[in-house]
């Protein structure tokens, strides 16, 4: 009886095994999810790359274009002191302070190029220094460029009649605001130096008007 209940139990496992799910499909499906998830991780990386190189072309490109036309309408930095730029002659030659006085007499009023390129007077005192500032030929009325009239001791404008004192102050009109100030100094290697003129305006006894 007792080998007869051990092959009955026997038998009774192997059909329980037999009629048992298999665990091969769970396995299947557990890797095709794990195969989805690392593709969509490949995806949202190469999508994220593709982003950042799209990005940083467009930040390129706005770049290239947009620092151009900002600095179009940013004046040349000019310093004071050291930081100034040296005066020109007509031909773009830097004027040196010893063969420039060696060429001009007393009151000599004459034009160099300044800062930004305007035309600016170099002042020649009488004990045949250079005048601590130098005068932007620039009218005030309209922008024409004022000679100076040594016979008449003033610049003289011949556009509208504006008249300016030795100093540039305004004399007669229409003029509104006197000509506008630079700093004029000798650089150790002898250059002749213009710098921005920021205190205030000598002649009017208020802030420059150019600043």
């Amino acid at each position: 009886m007792k080998l007869l209940s051990l092959v009955s139990t026997l038998l009774a496992l192997g059909c329980t095994s037999a009629f048992a799910p298999s665990n091969n499909g769970a396995r299947a499906v557990v890797s095709t999810n794990m195969a989805a998830a690392e593709e969509l991780y490949i995806d949202e990386e190469r999508r994220f790359l593709m982003n950042l190189i799209l990005v940083g072309s467009g930040a390129l490109t706005v770049g290239a274009i947009g620092v151009p036309y900002i600095a179009f309408f940013v004046p040349p930095g000019s310093g004071g002191g050291s930081g100034g730029i040296p005066a020109k002659d007509a031909l773009g030659d830097d004027l040196f302070a010893q063969s420039y006085l060696e060429s001009k007499p007393a009151g000599d009023r004459s034009l160099a190029q300044g800062l930004k390129g305007d035309a600016t007077y170099l002042i020649v005192k009488e004990d045949k220094t250079l005048e601590s500032y130098g005068l932007n030929a620039v009218c005030t009325h309209l922008g024409c460029v004022v000679p100076w009239s040594a016979a008449q001791n003033k610049f003289m404008c011949p556009c509208h009649g504006s008249q300016y004192a030795p100093t540039g102050a305004v004399v007669r009109g229409p003029a509104p605001l006197p000509l506008a100030l630079a700093h004029c100094d000798t650089a150790e290697d002898g250059k002749i130096m213009f710098s921005p003129w920021t205190e205030d305006d000598f002649r009017t006894g208020g802030k420059g008007w150019w600043n």
